[in-house]
This record gives structure tokens, sequence and C-alpha cells, in this order.
């Protein structure tokens, strides 16, 4: 390799905390990653504990009955 030639690898990845969208080394050096901190992971762990994360529904259609409905 030619002197001053860098490598893309020697450079720590720096990605978006998804807690607090400060910058977060993602690398072995970071056991919280892609998180900041250990405080960031256990604000998203609570909420995905409470349900706070949810996916989006839009219902059953109207010609499908459930169980219930019957």
């Amino acid at each position: 390799m030619k002197p001053g030639t860098s490598t893309q690898s020697a450079l720590p990845k720096l990605v978006t905390c998804p807690t607090c969208g400060g910058d977060s080394v993602y690398a072995p050096s970071n056991p919280f990653r892609p998180f900041c901190s250990e405080r960031c992971k256990n604000i998203d762990l609570g909420a995905w504990a409470s349900e706070d994360f949810r996916m989006p529904t839009t219902g059953l259609p109207e010609d499908q009955k459930t169980d219930d409905e019957q």
C-alpha cells in the first residue's frame, strides 16, 4: 500500500443512534451498537417491552370473518 493512502476500515463507522439521534460508533469497541450508550439501549428495550412499537394494521377485510363473529 502506498504511503498516504487511507483505508476505510481504519476509520470507525459512525451511525445515528436510533434513540437519541446522536453519533454512535459502529464497531466492536461499542458493546451497545447501534446505540450510543447503555441508556439509549435500555430506553429502546423499554419501548419494545411496553409495546410502544407496533406494526400498523388496516383490520380484516369485510368479507373475512373471525371465529368470534360466526
